[in-house]
């Protein structure tokens, strides 16, 4: 059980640390971090955000943020794996009832872990969502849809599904892994972020007990801070790839490349072209992390005082981030090769995995609908929708 921010960015850091070592090779085989994921359930981490009145240490989202950051600077397909889980546990925070709140924290403190089934292929956009809670006479429900990339819940005990019901209206249904119905295939093929598993997840009639079903349609009824909490934890991957990739091309010319003749210096890294590139990019590292910083602290404020005001600005905050992380990280990973040399391409050194990861993981939803909401809100005062995914 961890206690407090300060314990859990220290066990994240330690835990970053022990898995940046075989994050190449689990990539490059598609290894898929089942022990990892043992590990990173039996450090407490996975319950950081539990309510305090439930037991849980209820750490703010700043500290969430730079534990994800860690991770992906590590690991980028590990840190992915337990981002829907902290969405759906927030969600039971709140709309969860007392007695759905009781019993999936005590879950989550016990170390058991969302998944999640949400996206589908197929439909009209990515809200037009399908799959149907149908109503049986005794008040349960039987889940029936196929869900695609359905990251982590090849690895879940719980696979949170989004789901209508006959009113259309959307909510979610907290689904065990191993319930009838239910087949989760790992048919995941991205070109980055391989070990995810984000593969599909068949619904055949499931049955579903009314306590297992949160009214998530309920959260964009008021202000909410749904989509700012789930795309902040996406910035933080992305910021971690872009310091991951960082950290590996400067190793990389300090103890690998050579100097280009013409520098006439001894080594790469006293090559003043290549100086003034690492200068640049720093740069953008740390205003990426400093972006995502101010973001989590803007989300923790509006928690705190939950108005319409509060969660735009903390909206729009996030976005910002994002825009500026999701750029970084594809930037970073690139330059990596240019600073590196040659023999940087090398397959077998498997380098290029953070730009597949940086590539694939910022394809999660556009940067050019982000902006147009930051440009609308600067210009006009134009509040963010409350669609979930801002």
């Amino acid at each position: 059980m961890i206690a407090d921010d300060a314990e859990a960015l220290a066990v994240a850091a330690a835990l970053a640390a022990e898995f940046r070592t075989g994050a190449s090779i689990r990539d490059a085989e598609r290894r898929l971090p089942r022990a990892e994921l043992a590990r990173l359930s039996a450090s407490g981490l996975l319950a950081v955000t539990v309510p305090a009145q439930y037991g849980g240490a209820d750490v703010r989202q700043e500290t969430l943020a730079e534990i994800f950051r860690l991770l992906a600077s590590a690991d980028a397909s590990l840190a992915q794996i337990p981002q829907n889980h902290f969405v759906y546990v927030n969600v039971i925070r709140r709309q969860g009832s007392p007695e759905q709140k009781a019993f999936f924290f005590d879950e989550v403190l016990k170390g058991r872990r969302f998944g999640n089934a949400q996206s589908e292929a197929g439909t009209r956009h990515v809200q037009d969502i399908r799959t149907r809670l149908d109503p049986r006479p005794d008040g349960s429900f039987l889940l029936t849809g196929v869900k695609h990339y359905s990251t982590g819940a090849l690895f879940a005990d719980w696979i949170p599904v989004l789901a209508r019901t006959e009113d259309d209206e959307l909510h979610v249904a907290y689904v065990p892994r191993d319930a009838e119905g239910v087949e989760v295939v790992d048919d995941w093929d991205g070109m980055g972020q391989r070990t995810t598993a984000s593969g599909t997840v068949h619904l055949d009639a499931v049955p579903v007990p009314a306590d297992r079903v949160v009214p998530h349609h309920l959260t964009f009824r008021g202000p909410q801070l749904h989509g700012a909490v789930a795309q902040l934890l996406h910035a933080a991957i992305d910021a971690g790839i872009a310091a991951g990739a960082f950290a590996e091309a400067a190793d990389f010319v300090r103890t690998k490349s050579r100097p280009w003749f013409e520098s006439g210096v001894e080594t790469a890294a006293e090559d003043p072209l290549l100086i003034q590139r690492f200068g640049e990019l720093a740069v953008r590292v740390r205003a990426s992390e400093a972006l995502l910083g101010a973001a989590a602290r803007a989300v923790d404020a509006a928690r705190d005082d939950l108005t319409e005001e509060s969660a735009a600005e903390a909206s729009i905050a996030v976005a910002a981030a994002k825009v500026h992380t999701s750029a970084t990280a594809v930037e970073v990973a690139g330059a990596l090769f240019e600073l590196a040399g040659t023999r940087s391409a090398l397959d077998s050194l498997n380098l290029h995995r953070h730009w597949r990861d940086a590539r694939t993981h910022t394809l999660h939803d556009p940067a050019r609908w982000k902006i147009q909401h930051i440009g609308r809100y600067a210009l006009n005062g134009t509040p963010p929708p409350r669609h979930g995914l801002l």
